[in-house]
């Protein structure tokens, strides 16, 4: 697959626990992985021109993933309606973490995307709740994080074309933290793990759902549908 990670790069900037915990990025640990599986691989930032979503970047993309958090305000409106036109097209995107407050995310959703939150170094318990679904290939019952960011109910989001995952937290609450969706031609994951300043996306079971996602995302191999005034294909007969 033709995949593009997309990171705003400035926690790793800023933060020397990030940069400690993801010395080539958030972008280059994922990318590194993927790589490890097959894919081919490539990254940008908020701070490249374009943010690094050229329409020729766009065109060799299969599969975007997001992730976000402090910049949303910066990613400028062209760059996610090209965004936006290439998911409806059929181009997968997965949302990470604190992508669920990006442009792109709450445009295609069209809802505030809004949640709880806590940092409290508290476990979470990630327990799959459709377990025939191919983004769980390979998987146990739950993945089990030492220590994350709470994400908590509500989550003013469309109700999901499939809910994958079901967060709980040690305090207590509780978070559909993996949501499917189809948006014109294209597909849509939501995937909640992934703060920055937990290895989160070193865990072999996270890195494992990042993988089977990109493949469940890729897009379909078919003619892009004909939409406008069209021709009829049998005489129709006169009245």
């Amino acid at each position: 697959m033709k995949v593009t990670v997309w990171n705003e790069n400035r926690h790793e900037n800023t933060n020397p626990e990030v940069r400690r915990i993801y010395p080539e990025g958030i972008h280059g640990a994922i990318a590194g992985f993927l790589e490890e599986m097959g894919h081919s691989v490539q990254t940008a930032t908020l701070d490249e021109p374009e943010h690094g979503l050229t329409a020729e970047v766009l065109e060799n993309t299969e599969v975007l993933i997001w992730w976000g958090h402090v910049a949303h305000e910066e990613v400028e409106e062209e760059v996610v309606e090209r965004v936006k036109n290439c998911v409806l097209n059929g181009m997968g995107l997965i949302v990470l973490h604190s992508g669920h407050f990006s442009k792109i995310f709450k445009s295609l959703m069209g809802t505030g995307c809004d949640l709880k939150w806590r940092e409290a170094d508290e476990k979470e318990r990630l327990w799959v709740v459709e377990p025939s679904h191919p983004i769980v290939e390979g998987l146990g019952e739950f993945i089990e994080l030492e220590k994350e960011e709470m994400y908590g109910e509500h989550f003013d989001i469309p109700a999901p074309d499939e809910l994958v995952f079901m967060s709980w937290f040690e305090g207590g609450e509780v978070f559909r933290s993996g949501c499917t969706y189809k948006r014109g031609s294209g597909k849509v994951f939501y995937f909640r793990p992934g703060h920055e300043t937990y290895p989160t996306y070193h865990n072999k079971d996270i890195q494992k759902v990042i993988g089977n996602a990109v493949l469940w995302a890729a897009p379909a191999k078919r003619e892009k549908p004909v939409y406008g005034n069209a021709q009829p294909l049998e005489a129709i007969a006169a009245k």
